[in-house]
């Protein structure tokens, strides 16, 4: 199966609760965007209206390889239309404040499967219905996790356990999986020179927060702790959050093999997600299906909390596992990033479902394509949908697909 093989074979619009109001300190838009992140779309009315990057807000990030429709908000009153590098905007109103997370009620996706055989194709309308009916784990999914090194330990888990200097090398010098070419060839020469903050700070890419972190080593060598406090907060927030995913992952699916096991449910297959194995099922038997469909995981945080005894006892296990205990999920190291709180479903349910008619696919002419929609709750990665509709064979994503934070990039298929 193959995805984003054409420009508009991914389109996910936002479904949003918006505050509108006839008048406001804050204009609402429509942003439409292809080929960049939300962030550079933010970047971009920035400077089209002149005002600092924290007047222009967005709730959720969306996946740079798609054809994205999100809602945001501009502190202060806007153009009716503005248009810039790879997004066009409208006005739809004013609010009292801006757009949050909480506005969000879920994300509707238009996915073109392609590079089908027919026998794959003929399968897509049962199984997406069973995915309807049965739902699928929650897991987090790649998107999650660009600052993930195979073999290297996780900047997150470093920041954690108060390793100062063992994050700032992993921020400046350890290649991750979303890293471009300019950023990877200089974290190749922090690697090689590392210490030597002159030579290095000559080096780094322009613009680039690197050099605000290296300027000041350059007058404070040791000063690793305050050295790591002046990367960009969001980027520390995302190294948090990548490393507290990895653990919700793992304890979702010890906590889901042990239900379903002793339900007689027995699971046979699995999703690759950061160098992970997580595995999913088909279909449940209803008094299971019951069972689950109620269930909250908990985040990893140093006041995470369940009633759930089974589930206290795995993300303990978890811990140990780790090398760390309960108290180290306190962010101690770090002034303006945290650990994200609360809970997250087990499982998640897409609604309103539709198959289009097979048809051979264009790009692969003995083969077939699908085009599929539903939607998601927020939160929730559509991209693991359909590796579990793939039963759980990899994606085959097009070329330039980039599902990965950068250094002060991201983007996300939520």
């Amino acid at each position: 199966m193959r995805i984003k093989s054409a420009p508009d074979d991914f389109i996910v619009e936002e479904i949003v609760r918006l505050p509108v109001q006839r008048s406001g300190a804050y204009t609402i838009y429509r942003l439409q965007k292809r080929g960049i992140t939300t962030l550079q779309a933010q970047a971009g009315l920035a400077a089209l209206f002149g005002v600092p990057l924290s007047a222009v807000s967005f709730p959720a990030l969306k996946d740079k390889m798609a054809l994205a429709v999100q809602y945001g908000t501009v502190r202060g009153s806007g153009l009716a239309e503005v248009e810039g590098p790879g997004f066009c905007a409208e006005r739809v109103g004013m609010s009292a404040r801006p757009l949050s997370p909480r506005d969000l009620l879920g994300n509707r996706f238009t996915v073109v499967l392609r590079d089908l055989t027919a026998e794959q194709a003929a399968s897509i309308p049962e199984r997406l219905a069973c995915l309807q009916r049965f739902g699928f784990p929650n897991y987090f999914d790649e998107q999650r996790f660009g600052s993930y090194a195979p073999g290297r330990e996780w900047v997150g888990k470093r920041i954690l356990l108060r390793d100062a200097e063992g994050a700032l090398r992993a921020h400046l010098a350890e290649p991750f999986a979303g890293d471009p070419p300019q950023v990877r060839a200089f974290k190749a020469h922090a690697q090689q020179y590392w210490g030597e903050w002159d030579r290095l700070l000559q080096e780094a890419p322009k613009p680039s927060n690197f050099r605000s972190v290296l300027t000041f080593l350059v007058d404070h060598p040791q000063d690793y702790r305050k050295a790591l406090n002046l990367v960009t907060p969001r980027v520390l927030s995302l190294y948090l959050a990548a490393y507290s995913s990895l653990l919700w992952n793992r304890l979702a699916a010890r906590y889901l093999g042990d239900v379903l096991r002793e339900n007689s449910v027995y699971l046979d297959r699995a999703v690759q997600v950061a160098g992970e194995l997580l595995p999913f099922y088909e279909e449940l038997p209803i008094a299971c299906l019951e069972q689950l469909k109620a269930v909250q995981v908990p985040l990893f945080h140093h006041r995470m909390a369940t009633a759930d005894s089974r589930m206290a006892a795995i993300s303990e296990a978890i811990l140990a596992e780790e090398g760390m205990r309960r108290e180290d999920l306190k962010v101690r190291l770090l002034r303006k990033a945290y650990l994200p709180r609360g809970s997250r479903a087990l499982l998640v349910f897409p609604a309103e479902t539709s198959v289009g008619e097979m048809g051979l696919d264009e790009l692969a002419t003995t083969r077939y394509k699908r085009t599929i929609s539903f939607v998601l709750p927020p939160g929730s990665y559509a991209t693991l949908m359909l590796k579990i509709l793939a039963q759980g064979a990899p994606l085959v994503p097009g070329a330039d697909q980039l599902s990965a934070v950068e250094q002060e990039d991201a983007g996300s298929d939520m």
